[in-house]
């Protein structure tokens, strides 16, 4: 985790959207784990949701494609405020293994905000545990 977590109101319990911008899907395994019964994130008040109506902020994994970068937008911008965008691995904080790829918009931060980064490739469910531990300070 190499940035400040997000705002204050949304200590202790933090509800995510993953949106998965161009990953191998490496990270998805690992936030995967993060969220299952060997890790559980929900106890430290992390909690994957299907809509990002419903979130209070993004779990974005990959490089951000030229088809992936429109749909991360707006998936922000139905985001509600306040709102936090967590980048998972050395793809979305910094193109990784597929930096200058032709279908390569950029790292997630070249497109929206980012407010924590977690490095790895993949990470480490206990590096995104910590990340999200960042936020919901449990």
């Amino acid at each position: 985790m190499e940035a400040e977590s997000g705002p204050r109101e949304l200590e202790g319990s933090l509800q995510l959207r993953h949106v998965d911008a161009g990953s191998c899907n490496g990270c998805e395994v690992e936030i995967a784990s993060a969220f299952g019964p060997v890790y559980d994130a929900e106890r430290f008040g992390a909690r994957l949701v299907a809509s990002p109506r419903h979130a209070d902020g993004l779990l974005v994994t990959g490089v951000v494609t030229r088809n992936m970068a429109m749909p991360l937008l707006k998936t922000l911008e139905a985001t509600p405020r306040p709102r936090l965008v967590i980048a998972v691995g050395d793809c979305a904080r910094n193109c990784g293994a597929f930096r200058d790829g032709y279908g390569v918009v950029g790292a997630v931060a070249d497109v929206v905000p980012v407010d924590v980064e977690v490095p790895g490739c993949p990470p480490d469910p206990a590096a995104i545990l910590d990340a999200l531990r960042s936020v919901t300070r449990r």
